[in-house]
């Protein structure tokens, strides 16, 4: 299965007062493994870069100013996503700018479906604790000594590693597994997105003729077995039928 790990920067916080988006960072998944494929962008936002933002990322409106656009990019992009599941560290504000990026050039948005928001994952696995991803990152074990500042492609290398624990590590397949479900709320492509914890059903199973036959025999072997003294012995083969 392919899925994308991805992180923005921005001028702020919320592209509805005019803030946007000056970088990007993708990272591709096979089944939970890093292929090594990533896709990384500057953009120029076209406005000043506010200091407040630029004390946490560090990019300033003089480094930005030859940048290409969002639109000069945006097919790259899209050729890079494809259709894949798109996973982020509190998911609605990367999505929330990279549709906005993409409405005002005219293009579609990335259906809400696609979300994957590890923050959620991280509160259902972990309820009361920090889910900052400095925080998960350390719980984890994932080193991240060279994050001096937040950086997109950065930020995606360490969510990556952050996901692929949050979804069973190394041991994939043998623990609890976290499925991000619709509410139900609004309409299907902006229902907002959950975490739920399943249990992965156990594997049905059960003794085939051939081995109810020999274990009768076996049984029929035992001198004077002790379950006989107190009580009426069954034969499997005849429960079975």
């Amino acid at each position: 299965m392919r899925e994308i790990v991805f992180d923005t920067e921005t001028t702020g916080l919320s592209p509805d007062r005019g803030d946007r988006m000056v970088e990007i960072g993708c990272v591709e998944l096979i089944n939970r493994c890093e292929t090594g494929r990533e896709f990384h962008a500057y953009f120029n936002p076209g406005r000043p870069m506010p200091s407040e933002a630029e004390a946490i990322h560090g990019l300033s409106t003089t480094f930005l100013s030859d940048k290409p656009g969002f639109h000069e990019r945006a097919a790259d992009l899209i050729e890079f996503i494809g259709d894949a599941p798109l996973i982020a560290h509190n998911a609605t504000f990367d999505f929330g700018f990279l549709n906005a990026e993409l409405a005002a050039c005219g293009r579609d948005p990335v259906c809400l479906s696609r979300m994957i928001d590890t923050v959620a994952m991280a509160r259902a696995r972990h309820p009361g604790a920090k889910h900052s991803l400095d925080a998960l990152c350390t719980r984890y074990g994932i080193d991240r000594s060279h994050r001096i500042k937040h950086g997109a492609l950065l930020d995606a290398q360490l969510l990556a590693q952050l996901y692929v624990e949050l979804t069973g590590g190394r041991q994939i397949g043998f623990e609890m597994a976290v499925t991000m479900i619709p509410t139900g709320a609004g309409d299907v492509d902006h229902a907002p997105v959950v975490a739920q914890l399943r249990v992965r059903p156990p594997r049905p199973h059960a003794a085939s003729p051939a081995e109810l036959e020999r274990h009768a025999t076996f049984v029929g072997r035992l001198s004077d077995p002790l379950w006989a003294r107190y009580g009426t012995v069954v034969d499997p083969t005849a429960a079975a039928a």
